[in-house]
């Protein structure tokens, strides 16, 4: 049966800023940064094709916040300084060329940080040792280590570390719209995790404390950049180390903490499932796009997971989805909505493209 992909190409308007279509670029992680967090005229070429490509918004990659304890991965970009910020503007620069709204996600690693040069140790909401092994493609080995717990003071440099790292993204780099990384086990969903947060203090308990982080990053955030700056949160149940993970208060948890981010002013909330069609929770139960666009009607829902298919695609914006984002999709086919606008095959994606190590191989970049 031949799909009608019109309602992927239609435009879509968020806080003033128009989206020629429904396709994004999901962030992911590359590695292919300076060892002191600078971005690469290698990632200028990197980002750049997504937007040739037909895509109407490139989110980058999780870019570190501070110069103490949120860098994840050595070779991670940062945008912590002056320096760090002006490196980004070939990558910008590239990206609007094209038409395409360019995304810096903001990210603090936290416990799960496996490289990082300002400091030795890490921070999690309690000093509980992360499950899992850290990830062999992004230099990591063994298990992650035993974070200490963060404290109040830490807490406030992190959230000004998003904040101030936000406003350079804006104002240096020329980056169009903030996404603060509340979601895939990082520092700020580890408040939102019950197993990682046992705090008894207003950051730790029920969920609407374990949310707060993230609320008040965003406010944080929003404070700082200008009111016409789209700012927006990641967020998901499963995680880099723990994959299975589900919100152990189930909807009424989705309602706690999507509800939450709409009333701190999300301009849009980006989810991010392995198969984003699937239930959230129970069987025949609603998707986490369905669950957000119900408790935050008012942002404009991202989905993420698996809705490279063109079907998919197209059956999750009836599902509470306004825009679809493509990670190995878009590694695949950095052109992917000119293939299916044209009705052309889309590759397959390969593994390999991230082995041994995830950081952007000459041959993406040859395509």
């Amino acid at each position: 049966m031949d799909i009608d992909t019109s309602a992927l190409f239609a435009p879509i308007v968020i806080k003033g800023h128009t989206v020629k279509n429904r396709l994004a670029v999901a962030p992911m992680t590359r590695i292919t940064a300076t060892q002191d967090g600078q971005a690469t005229e290698t990632m200028t070429r990197y980002y750049e094709r997504f937007a040739r490509g037909g895509f109407g918004m490139v989110s980058t990659e999780g870019t570190y916040t501070d110069q103490a304890f949120s860098q994840g991965y050595f070779h991670q970009p940062g945008m912590t300084d002056q320096a760090q910020a002006n490196a980004w503007k070939p990558v910008v620069n590239g990206i609007k060329a094209h038409g395409a709204l360019a995304i810096a996600q903001m990210m603090h690693a936290g416990a799960i940080s496996q490289g990082n040069r300002f400091r030795d140790g890490t921070i999690g909401p309690s000093a509980i040792q992360p499950m899992g092994q850290q990830m062999t493609f992004y230099h990591g080995k063994d298990r992650y280590a035993l974070p200490a717990a963060i404290t109040e003071e830490q807490i406030a440099d992190a959230i000004t570390g998003f904040a101030d790292s936000a406003a350079r993204a804006i104002e240096v780099a020329g980056f169009d719209a903030i996404e603060v990384h509340g979601a895939n086990g990082y520092l700020l969903d580890q408040f939102l995790t019950a197993y990682s947060n046992h705090r008894t203090d207003r950051w730790g308990g029920v969920t609407e404390n374990r949310v707060r982080l993230i609320v008040e990053t965003l406010k944080a955030v929003r404070a700082k950049v200008s009111t016409t700056t789209p700012v927006g949160v990641r967020i998901s149940q499963g995680k880099v180390n723990d994959y299975g993970h589900k919100w152990a208060g189930t909807e009424s948890d989705a309602e706690i903490i999507f509800g939450s981010l709409g009333e701190a002013g999300a301009d849009f909330i980006h989810v991010t499932e392995f198969e984003a069609w699937r239930p959230a929770f129970a069987e025949g139960g609603p998707s986490l796009m369905r669950l957000a666009k119900r408790y935050a009607p008012k942002a404009t829902i991202f989905a993420n997971g698996s809705l490279h298919n063109i079907e998919q695609a197209v059956a999750a914006l009836d599902d509470g989805a306004d825009i679809v984002t493509i990670g190995r999709g878009a590694l695949a086919n950095p052109d992917l909505p000119r293939r299916l606008s044209e009705r052309s095959a889309l590759k397959e994606f390969d593994p390999a493209i991230l082995g041994p190590i995830a950081d952007i191989k000459e041959i993406e970049l040859a395509t």
